[in-house]
């Protein structure tokens, strides 16, 4: 009970309750030792999943669209490898490393700006390094509104496009914000005759668009976008717990009965919490808004606080301690209606209403000024913070009930084994529409979002890793489950291209718009299969997610871990404590 009393979350608490508005907004991704020279590049969370940092030659932050042209003629002209990089670099994999040191950083941080908005057409066009907060409130000042985004508005609209970023909805064209772009401006490499550099311009009707709206950034960069938007409405808010008993069946159906629908799962309390979110009309009375309290500022001391309490309960903690604090996040939540408020400041109860702009996203710790790190956002790399992985992968959704009846057989068999889950507000689900991109999601999903610990030691053991590890594999390689292409550890995309059956009409793109592969990394052409695997073999590597073992030594042999079969998908290999009988092993098989 002493290590619950000191749960991050009762923490977390305070400091939302005693945060300031104001806030040290997150560093920049890339810095630069010599001006604009001699530069490295992370992501927000200061740290790959192979906990490297990328260097570069140089970076270049272009102001306007012939400056971008310029830099990408510099770098094509001289062969150099070249990335794009933004303030709010999101992702968890190395899609901004150019590799090696003599590449070039792009930044489009200072491409941030409307071009254009028409209320009558609803078109907005945008700069790439536009941030969705941003966007949605010039959208909602003309009386528009993108219908769909993520949950954190920290984002640029071009890096949350490359990725395939989405909110939660099978109606209409879907979820995924790349499904209302009708037009993009890309600058590519060109010949010396065209100056090295080229703009193209791809309209609705492009066949082009559908290999640029999600392309990783190995196409070029993106200059300006122009979203199809909607007429300003409304949505309606109500959070309902549950017990998940008909969860599975539930999964099946919540997306066509709610516009905006969203679950949570709190697999160790056998709870679900359902959002029931939809369109209403703009005559409903209601000027709710959405400040999510995990996007909050917090006084940075509480954040080094709550994160050696959470490391001295990870690491000499028992299981009924960790379980014990794992309950507090949702309670703690829960009690402040998840950061909802009925009119911007209280919250009389639900549903909450109102207009979309105010509702679909939120991220206020970007939003103060720099206070010397007196606050911060919750992950911010320059203090001893939450530090944790991130796995996203989405099942088909007719795959999805019989995926969840094997977590919950998992669970089942240890319940305590994954408070870690709970801890972390459980796992997300949310509803992803079939696209047409050529990188999008291949049918109508159902993706899953899990949080889970991380340590700051290289080749530390989790508590009960072996059964988060056996709950991707399952994911991944018995559900055939596509992993989001900005979060996951480099295990889950060993293989992912070959689910994409228009990746082969990508590629050709790619070789059309970039044929000597200045945009190209290391990494993007391992997760593209054009070369090499994304897995890194070597010694400890299935400990920090960069290989599935197939050897104890890709496990912690010295600290008692060894490579075993899974529990309930005995395909899967983990790293374990106690080996799986052949006997068990045969058992659980049967049951499938």
């Amino acid at each position: 009970m002493e290590g619950a009393s000191l749960h991050p979350a009762v923490l977390l608490l305070v400091g939302l309750l005693l945060s300031r508005a104001g806030s040290s907004p997150p560093p920049e991704p890339v810095n630069c030792t010599r001006g604009t020279s001699d530069c490295t590049v992370t992501n927000v969370y200061g740290s790959f999943p192979d906990r490297t940092i990328c260097r570069a030659a140089n970076a270049t932050y272009p102001r306007t669209e012939e400056e971008l042209v310029a830099a990408v003629a510099a770098a094509a002209a001289a062969k150099r490898k070249v990335k794009v990089a933004t303030r709010t670099s999101h992702s968890f994999p190395k899609l901004a490393c150019p590799g090696g040191r003599d590449g070039t950083i792009i930044s489009t941080e200072r491409l941030n700006r409307s071009v254009s908005i028409d209320a009558a057409s609803g078109l907005m066009t945008v700069e790439s390094g536009m941030v969705l907060r941003d966007l949605i409130q010039a959208a909602g000042a003309a009386g528009l509104a993108l219908p769909h985004s993520p949950y954190w508005y920290g984002l640029t609209i071009g890096g949350l496009l490359a990725t395939g970023a989405h909110g939660s909805s099978l109606w209409g064209k879907g979820s995924a914000v790349h499904e209302y772009v009708v037009g993009m401006r890309i600058v590519t490499p060109a010949p010396a005759s065209q100056g090295f550099a080229i703009v193209r311009e791809l309209g609705a009707d492009d066949p082009d668009l559908d290999a640029a709206k999600v392309s990783l950034g190995v196409l070029g960069v993106v200059s300006q976008v122009t979203l199809a938007l909607q007429p300003l409405f409304k949505r309606s808010v109500t959070f309902v717990e549950r017990d998940d008993s008909d969860f599975a069946e539930q999964v099946a159906v919540w997306g066509d009965l709610h516009e905006f629908g969203d679950m949570a799962w709190l697999p160790r309390q056998g709870k679900v919490i359902y959002r029931e979110d939809d369109r209403v009309d703009v005559s409903a009375p209601g000027d709710g808004l959405n400040d999510y309290l995990g996007f909050r500022s917090n006084p940075t001391l509480g954040l080094i606080i709550a994160r050696a309490a959470e490391e001295r309960l990870e690491e000499d903690g028992d299981d009924t301690a960790r379980c014990l604090a794992a309950r507090l996040p949702a309670a703690a939540f829960e009690l402040q209606a998840y950061g909802f408020t009925n009119d911007g400041s209280f919250f009389t109860g639900y549903p909450v209403v109102g207009y979309q702009h105010r509702i679909q996203a939120s991220g206020t710790c970007i939003n103060g000024e720099e206070d010397g790190l007196l606050t911060s956002c919750p992950w911010d790399p320059r203090i001893r913070s939450p530090f944790f992985y991130n796995s996203g992968f989405s099942v088909a959704l007719s795959k999805a009930p019989a995926f969840i009846a094997d977590i919950q057989k998992l669970r089942d068999l240890d319940p305590r084994a994954l408070c870690s889950l709970d801890a972390k507000l459980g796992v997300l689900i949310r509803y992803v529409k079939a696209s047409s991109a050529y990188l999008g999601k291949t049918e109508d999903s159902v993706d899953f979002d899990i949080t889970y610990y991380r340590s700051y030691t290289e080749g530390a053991p989790r508590a009960h890793a072996d059964v988060l590890d056996e709950l991707e594999q399952l994911a991944l390689r018995k559900y055939d489950a596509i992993p989001h292409w900005g979060k996951n550890r480099n295990f889950a995309f060993d293989g992912a291209i070959a689910k994409y059956p228009m990746a082969g009409e990508f590629l050709k793109v790619k070789d059309k718009y970039d044929p000597d592969g200045i945009f190209s990394s290391e990494w993007s052409d391992q997760v593209l299969g054009i070369n090499g695997n994304p897995n890194i073999i070597d010694k400890g590597c299935a400990i920090e997610g960069l290989c599935i073992c197939s050897d104890d030594l890709h496990c912690a042999p010295e600290k008692g871990l060894f490579c075993r079969p899974g529990k309930v998908y005995v395909e899967a290999r983990v790293c374990a404590s106690q080996p799986v009988s052949d006997s068990a092993s045969q058992d659980h098989h049967d049951e499938l």
